[in-house]
């Protein structure tokens, strides 16, 4: 059945397309990208719309759908996330100095799966199961910017600063959540590409800012450079 496989093939190729992108794609640019007529990627683009491994915007641009999410996701238990992440996880609090908070999207919350504490003297309240504001948060942030359309709802793109966030690869929080508290934060991704967790750092606004409350360069390399480890070590190749 070569026409089936062909089209197999022409299927995953959008979808790799669409996943590389970050963010959307119109048909004419996909169409491109795969060497395929504009008709013949519309009407794979439909096919994958109707089992929403995509999803389309209002200007008719696409995205990877929560079909495709929750299928890449499916198998990856919040034990086994915590599991691969926590060498990581452990060395990023060790280096930065700040507490380091790994949050998934559960539905439209987004909800912390591992939390280690800062490594001082601190009293420090563990906050694994906290349900975190989506827009006020480095973790939310990124969580909403890198999620399908419609994943999260009620959310000011705006607000949440998606555009910045899709463009640079994290997030910062300068007391979003927490007065006089920073974060900052870096998506992780699954073996098909799919973002399925934020992880973060956060800690006083003074060692997480700098004077001009941008955020610390030498951080923000430690929070995406972890980020990417985990990535890799859920089988991520990206």
């Amino acid at each position: 059945m070569p026409g089936t496989v062909q089209s197999l093939e022409r299927a995953a190729a959008i979808l790799q397309v669409v996943a590389g992108s970050g963010g959307t794609l119109g048909v004419t640019d996909i169409a491109a990208a795969v060497g395929l007529p504009k008709t013949t990627a519309h009407s794979l683009l439909r096919t994958l719309l109707g089992v929403r491994f995509v999803e389309q915007d209002r200007a008719g641009r696409y995205a990877l759908g929560q079909g495709l999410l929750r299928l890449g996701t499916g198998h990856l238990d919040v034990n086994e996330l915590r599991s691969r992440a926590s060498n990581w996880t452990d060395a990023l609090a060790s280096r930065s100095g700040q507490a380091v908070r790994l949050a998934t999207l559960e539905g439209e919350r987004v909800v912390v799966v591992h939390h280690v504490f800062r490594p001082d003297d601190s009293a420090q309240v563990l906050d694994v199961g906290t349900v975190l504001p989506a827009d006020r948060t480095a973790l939310g942030r990124v969580l909403v910017a890198f999620a399908p359309h419609r994943t999260v709802r009620g959310v000011d793109p705006a607000r949440a600063d998606v555009a910045a966030v899709r463009a640079r690869g994290w997030a910062v929080e300068d007391s979003g959540w927490e007065a006089g508290a920073a974060g900052l934060a870096a998506p992780v991704r699954g073996s098909t590409g799919l973002v399925v967790a934020a992880l973060g750092i956060s800690g006083p606004a003074e060692t997480v800012l700098d004077g001009h409350r941008g955020a610390r360069p030498r951080l923000v390399a430690m929070v995406t450079e972890s980020a990417q480890a985990i990535s890799r070590e859920l089988g991520w190749h990206g």
